[in-house]
């Protein structure tokens, strides 16, 4: 077995349903994250995520990260429960990435496995690795690496797994022998971009997040009245996150239910009724939410969600 067939079989019996390699070996003015990103945030569609604006060409180029990165190991890990959530009025709607335990840990621990098991295999490698919190530009990796293609809401949409990919990656200085690059395969279909309620993907593969569900709900810090009006009306009963552009995919019909039993739902996340998630004090939200990604959007931000989603109810 080779060295990269050795790091995939390991990858795969961690728990990730999909892993690849991607060569990293032409700087970013070649590959045109650089341009694409610099563009994005030229725009203004970062919004208050300052972190994004920082140092752009870092986050553009692997090597930058990780001094004589040659490859990439991109992962995902299916998030897809099968379980469908209960909608209706005194309801909130919660991402289904949130449902169970905060999808960084679980990843994280699982990569800090196969880093473990890369260092067994050639002891002289050096590795980082990341699940949605480094300077690394992820979708566009895992597309280099064959996980899947970046759709035209922005999100990575696997031919197999549909759009319920979490995704982690490691750099490592070794030389890996790289995977074919996923295709489009969105073609003509529209379904995401008229499917969001906001208005958020500005044109097809462009998301505005200050527009955006997601953006509004868990990384904004403003007040309920820093949020115009309009937004906040088609902000629905969505309180962590926003799955209605990912729901509509067709690639969604094919994908298989996770064996991940830290993914599984909870009574509170399946069917979070709004008045009763309205009487927490901050103790409550604490302790519900300990092990949850909904810890992210801190009580502050979650009692505004939650007046929004009951004013909309």
């Amino acid at each position: 077995m080779s060295l990269a067939d050795a790091i995939k079989h390991e990858a795969r019996s961690l728990g990730f349903a999909a892993v690849g390699i991607a060569a990293v070996s032409s700087p970013p003015s070649s590959t045109g994250l650089l341009d694409r990103l610099q563009d994005w945030l030229h725009r203004g569609y970062h919004g208050t995520m300052a972190w994004m604006a920082r140092d752009p060409s870092r986050r553009a180029d692997p090597r930058v990260v990780l001094p004589g990165c040659r490859s990439i190991i991109a992962v995902g890990m299916n998030y897809d429960t099968g379980h469908r959530a209960t909608e209706g009025p005194g309801y909130g709607r919660i991402a289904r990435y949130a449902w169970g335990k905060d999808y960084h840990q679980v990843l994280g621990g699982r990569l800090a496995l196969l880093e473990a098991k890369i260092h067994d295999l050639e002891p002289g490698a050096n590795t980082r690795s990341y699940v949605d919190t480094g300077p690394i530009m992820e979708k566009a990796w895992a597309q280099q690496a064959g996980l899947g293609w970046i759709g035209k809401h922005s999100n990575l949409v696997s031919s197999e797994y549909g759009s319920w990919l979490l995704l982690g990656e490691i750099l490592t200085t070794l030389e890996l022998p790289p995977d074919v690059p996923a295709s489009d395969l969105c073609g003509s279909c529209s379904l995401c971009i008229k499917a969001c309620p906001t208005g958020a993907i500005a044109e097809p593969y462009v998301v505005d997040a200050t527009r955006c569900i997601s953006y509004l709900t868990i990384e904004f810090r403003g007040s309920r009245e820093d949020i115009p009006t309009d937004l906040a009306a088609r902000m629905d009963h969505h309180i962590f996150g926003c799955d209605d552009c990912l729901d509509v995919c067709p690639f969604n019909l094919r994908g298989e239910t996770t064996k991940e039993p830290a993914f599984l739902p909870t009574s509170i996340t399946r069917a979070p009724r709004l008045n009763d998630l309205a009487a927490f004090d901050e103790v409550t939200f604490v302790e519900t939410f300990r092990e949850s990604p909904i810890r992210r959007t801190k009580f502050q931000g979650f009692q505004r969600n939650l007046a929004i989603a009951r004013a909309n109810d």
